[in-house]
């Protein structure tokens, strides 16, 4: 999916040639922006590590770009891991000991930890400890090891999966934003320089109008535009190009792809409407559960087109009227 505010394989590359590296290249998020500075500066001044942050919010807002700016405001090391990719204590407990004084530890996804990893990072964030036990049965027994003052970045989509004792830890939390158009045009545009794209401002605003306001999808976009552009010899991109670009990767003029469009038709058509459950949704469409919840719902939601309810998801007004279907009294005609 081209949309998906998620990872994919070849946004690797792509962010880090476009990610910003200061606060001042960083566009949107201002209050964020602000709260952070403030922490950084005081804790330059007592010459002491950042308190453990937590960010969090959709994906493809910036949490790891933030992590990085924040690493090097701080002229300090950076580790990068995710939940998921921790599965043992041994190695949490290598990554642990291998960060000096001051360094920062993110970790992307951090409500995947599992328990056990989860039970010796409390000692970690608090008295900066790590409790390891040798041996097993009657003969078990436990040491401490010191470990360098460091300060845990932990990113997350979903806040309440975490647990009360973990996200209390944390000095600073602080929720990411959707962007507005208007900043994702300034992201645009910034990215474009640094692509190399001569793009208008009608081409930057046909596209920031599809990227989910969101400034992954906007970059992705506009790479997929950029290529179009190149192989039919457009020197500007103008809306004119953008469109035809974003239409030949099926990407409608509020972001939406076709898989977004069959989940909603799949609603409307086969159950009137909803509310159904989820379940039956990924079954009538072939989708896993997983898959709808984390990548086509959050945006639907956002741009009112799908509504939760006890019952389950139910399609509301504005989607009826964005597919062309009749809408009265959420009754198909």
């Amino acid at each position: 999916m081209i949309t998906t505010s998620h990872e994919q394989i070849d946004d690797i590359n792509l962010d880090s040639t476009l990610r910003p590296q200061t606060f001042n290249e960083y566009i949107g998020q201002e209050k964020v922006k602000k709260n952070l500075e403030i922490l950084i500066g005081a804790a330059r001044h007592r010459k002491e590590p950042i308190e453990h942050v937590l960010l969090y919010g959709p994906a493809g807002l910036g949490k790891t770009t933030l992590a990085n700016i924040i690493a090097k405001e701080m002229g300090v090391g950076i580790k990068t891991t995710s939940g998921p990719a921790i599965e043992r204590v041994g190695d949490f407990g290598s990554i642990l000991t291998n960060l000096s004084d001051g360094d920062i530890l993110f970790i992307d996804e951090i409500h995947r930890l599992n328990k056990s990893i989860e039970e010796i990072l409390y000692p970690a964030m608090e008295d900066f400890k790590l409790d390891i036990i040798i041996g097993k049965g009657p003969s078990a027994r436990t040491i401490q090891l010191d470990l360098p003052k460091f300060t845990l970045i932990g990113a997350t989509t979903k806040l309440g999966s975490l647990s009360n004792p973990l996200r209390n830890r944390f000095g600073a939390v602080h929720r990411l934003e959707f962007y507005t158009n208007g900043e994702i045009e300034k992201i645009l545009e910034r990215s474009s320089k640094i692509l190399g794209t001569d793009v208008h401002k009608s081409g930057l605003q046909k596209i920031a109008s599809c990227a989910r306001q969101t400034p992954r999808v906007a970059n992705r976009l506009l790479k997929r535009v950029r290529d179009f552009a190149q192989i039919h010899n457009h020197k500007t991109v103008d809306e004119n190009i953008a469109q035809k670009a974003l239409e030949m990767i099926d990407v409608d003029h509020i972001g939406l792809e076709p898989a977004d469009k069959q989940i909603l038709k799949t609603i409307i058509e086969k159950f009137g409407g909803g509310p159904v459950g989820l379940g039956t949704i990924a079954a009538a469409t072939q989708e896993e559960i997983k898959t709808i919840e984390d990548v086509y719902e959050p945006y639907l939601l956002q741009i009112g087109f799908l509504a939760r309810t006890p019952r389950g998801r139910m399609a509301t007004e504005l989607a009826y009227n964005h597919l062309g279907i009749k809408y009265i009294n959420n009754t198909l005609l």
